[in-house]
């Protein structure tokens, strides 16, 4: 009995022991917790379901919106679209998040309050890509204020659709649009407007492109129908762009219109040489064509002419004309000299020739050179004014053996192949100038 009376007093002993030590092993409170907690039982975000709007079953919640734009990153013509990073806000009363405050001062939370109470649901219509930025956390801000409205934002990127019109580029002006609607609430549960109206939008003064030059932003608002589920108010951000111009000036229409201008070169070359006018017609026809190709193959393959197209191709018509001007020339060439050639087997042999100038003295050669005729056989005139002379003299003695032609038969038989480019010297450059005048009065 001794032993066991030991034992049970021992047993005592240890449990009076564990009972003073239980308050010191006691935890303490986690004060983070503690004060999420108080601040979710301020807002009473257990006493409601916020998966309902507020107000459910009245009138349509209002909700305004301002942007403040911070970039327009980019704009392309080849997927026809643009991205642009913006501050959205939406500003909306919910009476469920009242609370009660003697300093009127509001209560701002992270993005971590915002999955457990109703905001709105917005997208961004025709948008290919969207994102909110998440660096270094989410850039997302929930302010309540102790009347329960609400202020709501975020910064995201969003690349959008804009259907552009290319047939005055790159002389043209583009407007492109982003629009903002909610996704399930109609019309009648929620009313988007602008909070400022036209003051809603803000833009960063630092904002630029490399190819356009931002002209206005405006804000509109519009309602948007769908067959199965109803009305929705849908808001605009609009934007107008006019592109640079002297990028393109300088990258493709002077290159075009200096080659255009270097094919005018083979006018003042001589028609015999043809290692020199062929190369040089050649090389201007495969220029243009590296430049049209190069332009083209950075724009859309869209199905009407753009202005751009127009300059180049009638300068590439332009280079190909002056190709197919030196081979009239030279075919009239081997026209004439054929024509020649016969006349030259009919001709009597004018060795014995002293003095042709008693020749130019009659009527039959009246309309000839004297000077030329004069040096006739010295070997220092050109080769087209002795085949003229020859040509001549053929006909002479043709009219003194009893056949006689009038002036005007030498004329139709003579052909100066010279003329034809001294006209294209005139004419090219003076029709080349009258286009350009004619294009840029009616795209600039």
């Amino acid at each position: 009995y001794d032993v066991l009376g030991q034992l049970v007093l021992f047993s005592c002993k240890c449990l009076e022991f564990l009972n003073l030590c239980r308050p010191i092993l006691k935890r303490s409170p986690d004060l983070t917790k503690s004060s999420s907690t108080k601040s979710e039982q301020l807002l009473r975000i257990d006493d409601h379901d916020f998966t309902m709007r507020p107000g459910f079953g009245g009138p349509a919640i209002p909700v305004g919106v301002d942007v403040q734009v911070e970039s327009l990153d980019t704009i392309s013509e080849v997927d026809m679209d643009f991205t642009m990073t913006l501050y959205l806000r939406h500003y909306w009363k919910d009476e469920r998040l009242s609370f009660p405050s003697n300093n009127n001062q509001s209560m701002t939370f992270d993005g971590r309050l915002v999955k457990k109470i109703w905001v709105p649901d917005m997208f961004f219509v025709h948008s290919k890509r969207s994102f909110t930025h998440d660096t270094t956390t989410d850039n997302v801000m929930l302010r309540v204020y102790p009347d329960g409205k609400v202020l709501y934002s975020l910064r995201v990127t969003v690349t959008a659709m804009c259907n552009m019109d290319l047939s005055r580029f790159p002389l043209d002006t583009q407007t492109c649009s982003l629009e903002i609607e909610s996704y399930a609430y109609t019309d009648d549960d929620l009313m988007l407007y602008w909070k400022k109206g036209n003051d809603s939008l803000k833009t960063d003064e630092r904002i630029s492109l490399s190819q356009f030059r931002i002209q206005k932003f405006h804000t509109t608002t519009k309602l948007a129908f769908y067959s199965s589920t109803g009305w929705y108010n849908r808001l605009y951000i609009t934007f107008t762009l006019r592109r640079h111009i002297f990028f393109f000036l300088l990258q493709t229409y002077f290159p075009a219109t200096l080659m255009v201008m270097l094919s005018w070169v083979s006018f003042w070359i001589d028609r015999r040489a043809v290692p020199a006018r062929v190369p040089l017609g050649i090389t201007t026809v495969l220029t243009m064509s590296t430049i049209i190709t190069g332009v083209n193959a950075s724009m859309p393959r869209v199905s009407y002419i753009k202005a751009v197209d127009i300059y180049l191709w009638v300068s590439f018509v332009f280079v190909f004309l002056s190709v197919i001007e030196y081979a009239a020339v030279n075919y009239l060439s081997t026209v004439q000299e054929r024509k020649e050639r016969k006349l030259r087997e009919r001709l009597p042999c004018t060795c014995g020739l002293t003095h042709p100038d008693d020749m130019m003295m009659s009527n039959s050669y009246s309309d000839m050179d004297v000077n030329t005729t004069g040096n006739y056989g010295l070997g220092e005139e050109s080769g087209d004014k002795r085949e003229r002379i020859l040509v001549q003299l053929a006909l002479g003695e043709q009219r003194g053996g009893g056949r006689s032609r009038s002036p005007r038969a030498y004329s139709s038989i003579w052909i100066d192949t010279h003329t034809i480019d001294k006209y294209s010297r005139v004419i090219f450059p003076g029709s080349y100038a009258l286009f350009n005048v004619i294009y840029w009065s009616i795209y600039l």
